[in-house]
């Protein structure tokens, strides 16, 4: 059990290594030769230019100016002057309401941190129950926590009034939240410029035709259901091969170029390599002439798999993209059900084209219910055995318990900085560690199951990470660690005295994960600021990569906001806030500082650094509401539960309501709100039409659209366009290759209007 000592350790190494990383990045990104690592953003927009171009060539690298250093915190003040609105334009929707999500935190936590400090830790502090149960590990926090009230005192009514005021306070904050996000996202769509995805759908289990291909079937279909708005269409490739040869063939050029400068800095001596693994093994071989070969043999690869691709009708797969002539014909068409048949011509809007993720295309439609099958028993078997590394840190989270068990490290555990350290710090940085890894395996599970945007991938892996956490970290961390740190008592006392036992133990589990958020939410956040990777990447890429200004451009990492991971963590500290604001109030300082250091620091991030890859239009905040009405949800059971074990049975028949009102009041947001986050109103479609039309009466659509969702290994080259039949409007026949419409098996599929 970690000792008020310990946490002064941990909060000490933890705000010690924040300083330090804010001490560095305060004064890197002051560094001439920095600038691209920590402004990309500004460079990508054609805003800013390479600084201090001209003098002494020290002064193009180190900033020489004593002035700039003095006010080296300026950053802050900076990052929270750009008003909304600016910010929304200058970044986009989704990262504006990013970071929404952190002042939400601290919408709902500040009032009840104080009303919670004034009121819960002077009834819990006088408690003093905890001195009166025998061999009971506990710390001074622990006596601010629900488990030092006796057992069925009246103090407990403190914790039910509390529990109702977070719970009527959380809901009112997320209701205006989500009010406020959903005006946003409408007048973003009714201000948006056009996009090409405001145009297309994607249709998908095209159904085979013996007379006609895949191309022709589509046009032939959406000329007929919807002859007055179609406008062309593009049908998706199985190019992944060809996008492997491309990614290899880039990474080849790579070190082509690397040794290509070093020869030309040092052309005495021709630099070699080797031709096994990673160039550290097999025969030794002229570098520059080895990739100059290589790369003959990867275009010749290229070239003949483009051509494979292009004319083999089985590299065409039973999708496409459809373009409409207007907004409101796209929406209409997204919206409703195509075909007589429900489980062909599926149609749904189209991704914006940076937000497509191409490998999955390529996907066939009826795989897609096996994969997502697959991937949900692993999710089920993955999160079970998760559960052992957890176990673990919790071992070490407490080792005055493992002691007892373990008596041979008694010794070693009797050394105040050993035991300050292991008990204060490591548990929480093994725990990040562990968290560190599991995305990366959770992200590759989501492609697997098939998705095609990258929005929907980051949806669907936040989700998964949101569960893990859920399970593991939070449920598993109060349940593996309490059996560990009482497994003395649980053996020797009677099995009805297990649940009071578990009861007083769980607030108590509060001090692990003051240290977790001292390690993630302080430190953590400190480290994101300083992008110590990038900045070591870039500088490498400059120095062995780069020739011209173009190079130097395509060596920046400006990154992103990746809503995968970042989200399902917040959420954690929205499950503890809300868990243990009736139960350990101690903890909400942590948090709020948490939340109002990040809110600072990704605002600066999301205005000078990251560039998003796509605009989802703040899609996900159904998904972050509806976590926050979980935590919600928990922190009521888990207060209802610990009651039971206090022998307060008056408090079942009140705390039971607020889990119904809670859900009921999802749901009332659910039906008022969240339409608004997955269908496109036609009235606005309308008006955008409409405006158009009267703003641009000249405006070549189908021109604006024909290569926007080509695919990317494509685009700059030759590639065949097919022929849009609409280009004969005035013709009432609806062209097709087909001999007799009436004899083909698949004529039921399409309008009985039509006649060949």
């Amino acid at each position: 059990m970690a000792s008020l000592q310990d946490i002064s350790v941990a909060a000490a190494i933890n705000i010690l290594s924040a300083l330090a990383f804010l001490l560095a990045f305060a004064i890197l990104r002051l560094q001439p030769f920095n600038d691209r690592v920590y402004f990309p953003k500004w460079y990508l927009k054609g805003i800013r230019g390479s600084p201090r171009r001209s003098g002494a060539l020290v002064s193009k690298i180190f900033n020489l100016d004593c002035r700039t250093y003095l006010r080296f915190l300026n950053w802050m003040p900076v990052a929270l002057k750009m008003p909304e609105p600016e910010l929304i334009d200058h970044a986009g929707l989704d990262s504006a309401v990013f970071i929404r999500i952190y002042l939400l935190g601290l919408k709902i936590f500040v009032p009840l941190a104080v009303l919670a400090f004034v009121v819960l830790v002077p009834v819990n502090w006088t408690g003093e129950s905890l001195q009166n149960i025998k061999d009971l590990t506990f710390s001074d926090i622990d006596k601010l926590s629900i488990s030092n009230i006796p057992t069925g005192s009246n103090r407990f009514w403190a914790h039910i009034g509390m529990q109702y005021v977070i719970s009527f306070w959380t809901c009112y904050v997320l209701y205006n939240e989500y009010k406020k996000i959903t005006t946003m996202r409408l007048h973003f769509i009714a201000s948006e410029k056009r996009r090409p995805d405001q145009f297309t759908v994607i249709v998908r289990n095209v159904p085979p035709d013996p007379d006609e291909s895949v191309s022709e079937h589509v046009e032939h279909f959406f000329c007929v259901n919807h002859p007055d708005h179609y406008l062309t269409h593009r049908v998706v490739y199985n190019a992944n091969k060809l996008a492997k040869l491309v990614a290899e063939k880039k990474s080849l050029q790579n070190w082509l170029t690397y040794y290509q400068n070093k020869y030309e800095r040092n052309p005495e001596q021709k630099p070699t390599t080797k031709t096994g693994f990673w160039g550290l093994c097999g025969t030794k071989v002229d570098a520059i002439d080895h990739y100059t070969a290589e790369m003959e043999k990867l275009c010749e690869a290229e070239a003949a798999e483009r051509e494979q691709v292009i004319t083999d009708p089985k590299a065409i797969m039973c999708a496409a993209f459809v373009s409409f002539k207007t907004r409101w014909g796209a929406a209409v068409c997204a919206q409703t059900q195509q075909s007589r048949n429900p489980t062909t011509w599926l149609t749904e809007w189209a991704p914006e084209p940076r937000d497509i993720y191409w490998d999955n295309l390529a996907i066939p439609y009826v795989e897609l219910a096996i994969r997502k099958l697959l991937m949900a028993v692993a999710l089920f078997f993955l999160t079970f055995f998760f559960m052992i590394p957890i176990a673990l840190v919790q071992s070490i989270a407490n080792i005055d318990g493992i002691v007892k068990v373990l008596p041979f490290l008694k010794p070693l555990m009797k050394m105040k900085v050993v035991k300050s350290f292991v008990q204060g710090f490591l548990p929480g940085i093994a725990l990040k560690i562990f968290l560190i890894i599991l995305p990366i395996i959770l992200k590759t599970m989501s492609k697997i199951e098939g998705l095609i945007s990258l929005s929907s991938l980051e949806r669907r892996t936040a989700g998964k990470y949101y569960l893990f956490i859920l399970v593991n970290v939070f449920l598993g961390s109060i349940i593996t660690g309490t059996a560990f740190q009482q497994l003395h008592k649980f053996i020797n006392q009677s099995a009805t005295a297990i649940p009071k036992t578990v009861g007083v133990s769980i607030p108590m589990k509060a001090t692990f994960f003051i240290t977790y958020i001292m390690v993630d939410g302080w430190a953590g956040i400190a480290a994101e600021i300083l992008r110590l990777v990038p900045l070591i990447m870039f500088h490498l890429k400059n120095t062995f990569l780069v020739k011209t200004e173009k190079d130097r451009e395509q060596a920046m990492d400006p990154g992103c906001l990746d809503f995968s991971i970042s989200e399902p963590r917040i959420q954690l500290y929205f499950i503890l806030g809300l868990v243990y604001a009736a139960v350990t109030p101690i903890l909400l300082p942590f948090i709020i500082v948490f939340f109002a250091f990040a809110y600072l620091v990704f605002r600066h991030q999301i205005i000078n650094v990251y560039d998003q890859k796509y605009e989802s239009g703040a899609a996900f905040w159904p998904d972050v509401h509806q976590r926050v009405i979980i935590g919600l949800m928990i922190s009521q059971l888990l207060l209802m539960g610990l009651m039971s074990t206090k022998e307060f049975g008056k408090s079942t028949a009140l705390l039971i309501i607020l889990p119904v009102l809670t859900f009921w009041f999802h749901r009332y947001c659910k039906g008022r709100f969240e339409s608004a986050f997955l269908k496109f109103p036609l009235q606005e479609a309308m008006v955008k039409d409409t405006l158009e039309r009267a703003t641009e009466p000249n405006l070549n659509l189908k021109k604006y659209l024909q290569d926007a969702y080509i695919h990317p290994v494509f685009k700059g080259g030759e590639f065949e366009r097919p022929e849009a039949i609409d280009e004969e409007e005035s013709s009432p026949l609806v062209p097709t290759k087909r001999s007799a419409y009436k004899s083909s098996k698949h004529g039921s599929e399409l309008s009985s209007d039509v006649e060949s």
